[in-house]
Order: structure tokens, then sequence, then C-alpha cells
């Protein structure tokens, strides 16, 4: 049975790492993302919303009765404990969730050469260690903050490890500071050393 060759991509926020599993996609690879597994969570998990609204209250509600995502993080951004419980929470589900689907996809009459997992505090649990290979998407500091909210950047970052360090533990890395066409061109490349990867 031949295993898609599992690489994990991530970087800081607002790099460009959804972009990059988007361009993965597009070039053939089977994708998921640990957002997106954290959304159905909250959506769809009685478990996950009974933890929360035992240990948040009402107030993380939206009109609807649904779990709110900003009103969660309003709550744990200021609130580094709360946060440590959250992620102690989600982490090992979400980590459950793409490791069943990397097997769903082995056992497919046709696997994928390739699943890309977008991971984005992969280095910072030790998840590492659960894939093949790891891309790394960095971008200038100025060129991130423009992206993504500044708030936000500025209440995460410190918790991520330098864009330096990620990028000399990867198998590859790639500043994002150009065009979309350039990122795909180099997850382009990507994709062809990881599909000889696989065949060997």
């Amino acid at each position: 049975m031949t295993r898609p060759v599992a690489v994990a991509i991530t970087g800081g926020i607002g790099a460009g790492k959804s972009e990059a599993l988007q361009a993965f996609a597009r070039h053939g690879a089977a994708t998921i993302s640990s957002d997106d597994i954290v959304h159905e969570l909250l959506r769809d998990d009685p478990a996950v919303r009974s933890a929360l609204l035992e240990r948040f209250g009402q107030e993380i509600l939206d009109e609807a009765g649904n779990i709110d995502r900003a009103a969660i993080s309003r709550v744990v951004f200021e609130d580094r404990e709360s946060l440590a419980w959250l992620e102690a929470l989600l982490h090992p589900l979400v980590v459950a969730h793409y490791l069943g689907w990397r097997e769903r996809l082995a056992d497919l009459p046709e696997p994928p050469a390739v699943s890309a997992t977008e991971v984005p505090l992969l280095y910072e649990v030790g998840g590492d260690s659960r894939f093949d290979a790891v891309v790394v998407i960095t971008a200038p500091e100025e060129v991130r903050r423009a992206r993504a909210r500044v708030s936000s950047a500025e209440q995460r970052e410190s918790r991520l490890l330098p864009d330096e360090e990620k990028a000399t533990r990867a198998d590859f890395a790639y500043v994002n500071d150009g065009s979309r066409q350039q990122l795909d061109d180099f997850v382009a490349g990507t994709m062809r050393a990881l599909e000889e990867r696989a065949g060997s």
C-alpha cells in the first residue's frame, strides 16, 4: 500500500499558509487545515461545546446559540491560562482528526502522492515528528502585519518560534513577499520534489 507523503505547512501569522495550502491543492495534493478542523469541532462536537460552556459560560455563544470563535478569542488572548486550557482541549482532537484523514487517504484505491496539512503551531507543540516533510512559509514583518489584524499578530507573536529557526528546521522554506504566481511556482517545485520522494 502506498502512503501519501505527509507534509506540514506552517509559518507566522499573515505569512500566507492558507494560500500555500490552496496552491498545494491545485497541484494535486490532498489538503486539510487545522483551523478548519477547529471550526468543525466548535460547530459539531457536543463534548467540546459542553467543556467550553462549563469553562467560559454563555457569553461565548452567538445570537443563534452557536459557539462564537471571536468571543472565545477575546477571552483567551487576554488570559494565558485559559489559552493553555483551550489548546489542551482542542489540540489532541485536531491531531486525531488529521491523522485519521491521512489513514483514510492511504486506504483509497489510488492514494494521492502527497497530503498537506496546515498546522500553525507545528514546532511549538512538537508536531513536526508526525510528518515526513515540513514547509515553512515566512514573510517580512511589515507584509504580515498588512495581511493580518495587528492586534492578533501582536498578541500571539511572542508565543511563536522565530521565522529564522522554523526555516532552518524545515525541509522547504519560502519567503512569501512576492506575487501569488511566485508562491505557486514554489509550491509546484516542492510538489515535484515530494512526488519524487513518494515514488522512490
